[in-house]
C-alpha cells in the first residue's frame, strides 16, 4: 500500500479526532491537510502508519486549540461547535461513545478542559487509546496522563447528558417535532419539548440572534410558532437533517443559501435543549451562506400589517 493509500485510508479517523479536539470542521480539515504534509516531508517510514498520524494530528490540534480559545474568550455570546452533518469515522464497538462525544452538548463542555485534557479524553474515552499510547502522543508520562483523564472526567460527568433514545425514537420525535414547527402548531410543540427546555442561539455578533437565552417549554413553543412559519412567507425552508449526531434541520434561503443549523438535544423522550448556530463563519462548510441580516430585514417586512 502506498502513502497516499494508508492516509486516505485513516483519514476519517484523523478528522474525527481533530474534529472533537477541537470542535471546529474548517480547523479540523486544515489539520488533517497538515498532518498529511508532514507525513509526505517524513524522511522514515514510521513503524505504525496509524499511530504516528493520530500523534501527529492530536499536536496540531492541540496546537490551534491553544490559540482558539484565546479567541473563544473574546466570543461574543454563546460559543457552539461548528454544525457537523456526518462523521465520517465509523466503529461499531465505540459506536456509542462516537456518537455521544460528537454531540453539541458535549462538545461544549469540553470546552471547560484544556487543550491537553481534551486530548487525553477523546483519545482515550472516545477512541480507546491505551494510555502508553496516549501518553507517546501528548509528550507526558502515563501517570500524568491519568491524572489528566481524572480531571477531565470530573467536569464532563459534572453536566453531560446521555442521549440513550434510540435512532427510531428520536426520528418520530423530531418528525413531530418539525411538523408543528411549520404548522405553527403551539400545543404540539409544547407536547414534545421538556418543562425546562431552552433555546439557545450563536450568531458570533455576526448575525441577528436571540438577545438571550428563552427558557420553558411555554416560552420556547410560543416564540417558534410565532417566527418560523412566518419564514414560509419568504421561501425560507428547512430540511430535516442529523447535526452533531442528534436531530436537526438545516435552514436556506430562497436561492438555497445556509441560512442556520438547528441541533435538538434529546432524552427521556422530550427535546432539553434547542441550539442554533447561525454565525456565517460556522456555517461555510455546508454551502455557500445566506445574508441572515438581509433575510431578517424582509421577514419583518412580510410580517407588517398591510395599510
Amino acid at each position: 500500500m502506498s502513502e497516499v493509500e494508508e492516509f486516505e485510508e485513516l483519514r476519517p479517523l484523523l478528522f474525527s479526532i481533530a474534529y472533537r479536539v477541537l470542535g471546529s470542521v474548517s480547523e479540523a480539515e486544515d489539520a488533517v491537510q497538515e498532518t498529511w504534509l508532514r507525513f509526505d516531508r517524513s524522511a522514515t517510514r514510521p513503524t505504525s502508519t496509524k499511530a504516528f498520524l493520530s500523534a501527529t494530528v492530536t499536536r496540531i490540534s492541540i496546537d490551534v486549540l491553544r490559540s482558539a480559545r484565546v479567541r473563544r474568550e473574546a466570543y461574543v455570546g454563546p460559543w457552539f461547535p461548528e454544525p457537523l452533518l456526518d462523521d465520517p469515522y465509523q466503529d461499531p464497538a465505540r459506536a456509542a461513545e462516537l456518537a455521544d462525544s460528537v454531540s453539541m452538548a458535549a462538545l461544549v463542555l469540553l470546552e471547560r478542559l484544556s487543550p491537553l485534557e481534551r486530548a487525553v479524553f477523546v483519545l482515550r474515552e472516545v477512541f480507546g487509546y491505551g494510555f502508553d499510547e496516549v501518553a507517546a502522543t501528548v509528550e507526558r508520562s502515563e501517570a500524568a496522563c491519568r491524572q489528566l483523564l481524572v480531571r477531565a472526567r470530573r467536569h464532563m460527568e459534572a453536566g453531560r447528558p446521555r442521549f440513550a433514545a434510540v435512532r427510531t425514537e428520536r426520528e418520530e420525535l423530531s418528525a413531530r417535532f418539525f411538523d408543528a414547527l411549520r404548522e405553527g402548531d403551539v400545543a404540539g410543540l409544547q407536547e414534545l419539548l421538556a418543562a425546562d427546555v431552552s433555546m439557545v442561539g450563536d450568531g458570533g455578533g455576526k448575525t441577528p440572534q436571540l438577545a438571550r437565552a428563552v427558557m420553558g417549554a411555554g416560552n420556547v413553543a410560543r416564540l417558534l410558532a410565532a417566527v418560523f412559519p412566518g419564514l414560509a412567507l419568504i421561501d425560507v425552508t428547512f430540511e430535516p437533517h442529523e447535526v452533531n449526531g442528534q436531530p436537526g434541520a438545516i435552514f436556506r434561503d430562497r436561492d438555497g443559501k445556509v441560512l442556520q443549523a438547528m441541533a435538538l438535544d434529546v432524552l427521556d423522550g422530550q427535546i432539553q435543549a434547542i441550539r442554533l448556530v447561525l454565525n456565517p463563519d460556522k456555517l461555510g462548510h455546508m454551502g455557500q451562506v445566506a445574508d441572515a441580516r438581509a433575510v431578517h430585514h424582509e421577514l419583518r417586512r412580510a410580517r407588517r400589517p398591510a395599510r
